[in-house]
């Protein structure tokens, strides 16, 4: 089994869906979530705060500097993500449309390597 992770990101033109529409896309994520669970390939998933939230931190000789966000260098942005764990890309990529079509995004699908200490 192979482990993915799939992220949504939000185009450059993305604008905040109203009140009705975000509950019909928070009921839509959820009911994906529930098939990736049963399914048994859902390992976790979260959404993200904002982008003006993040601090970015880089170490350097004398410690470290950290610089407000938004720090990203592309005009669109990771509004959230899931990690499953399926046999194949094409699967994963199976369960990308899926998220899709319930978060009104694209979703880039890519690999995982082993985490550090991960333990089988």
């Amino acid at each position: 089994m192979s482990r993915y992770l799939l992220s949504i990101v939000y185009p450059p033109d993305a604008v905040q869906p109203d009140d009705a529409a975000l509950e019909t896309i928070g009921a839509d994520v959820q009911a994906v979530t529930r098939r990736m669970q049963e399914a048994g390939v859902w390992l976790f998933a979260a959404g993200l705060q904002p982008a003006a939230t993040a601090t970015m931190v880089s170490a350097n000789a004398s410690g470290h500097t950290t610089t407000d966000g938004p720090y990203t260098e592309t005009k669109e942005q990771l509004g959230g993500f899931s990690i499953i764990e399926v046999p194949t890309l094409a699967e994963a990529q199976q369960w990308a449309a899926e998220v899709s079509r319930a978060v009104w995004c694209p979703i880039e699908v890519r690999g995982l390597d082993r985490g550090c200490g991960e333990v089988d």
